[in-house]
């Protein structure tokens, strides 16, 4: 299946997706914030097929993140997460980059959608 990085600040929603995806047959690694989750993608030299982050978090934010992952690692498919309207307009400016916004909350049927027809995108090109 696929590599999947998480970017959270909530540890039980962290825990909770990260559980979900894993028991889905995807090798996950989640990270509290947007520093952490981009330093684990340069250590890793971008080797996952998904980032799914946050928006809104402490230290570097969702926006941020995917700006760093998409310019370092183009080829990386992006979904970002946010319970927030603003944070949600923010993100509509960046739609060459990322594949989708997640409106919180989210059932995790929703979340193991978004994650499948992201994937799914990715193996078509």
């Amino acid at each position: 299946m696929a590599r999947i990085l998480i970017a959270e600040d909530e540890e039980s929603l962290r825990s909770l997706i990260a559980r979900a995806l894993v028991q889905d047959g995807h090798e996950v690694v989640a990270n509290a914030d947007g520093g952490e989750a981009l330093d684990c993608l340069t250590r890793e030299k971008g080797r996952f097929d998904l980032l799914l982050t946050d928006i809104r978090m402490p230290v570097m934010d969702g926006i941020a993140l995917a700006l760093a992952a998409s310019r370092d690692y183009p080829m990386l498919t992006i979904l970002l997460m946010t319970g927030y309207a603003d944070q949600r307009e923010r993100a509509h400016g960046l739609s060459a980059l990322i594949h989708d916004v997640i409106t919180k909350p989210f059932s995790l049927g929703d979340i193991r959608g978004a994650v499948n027809g992201a994937l799914k995108v990715r193996a078509v090109h």
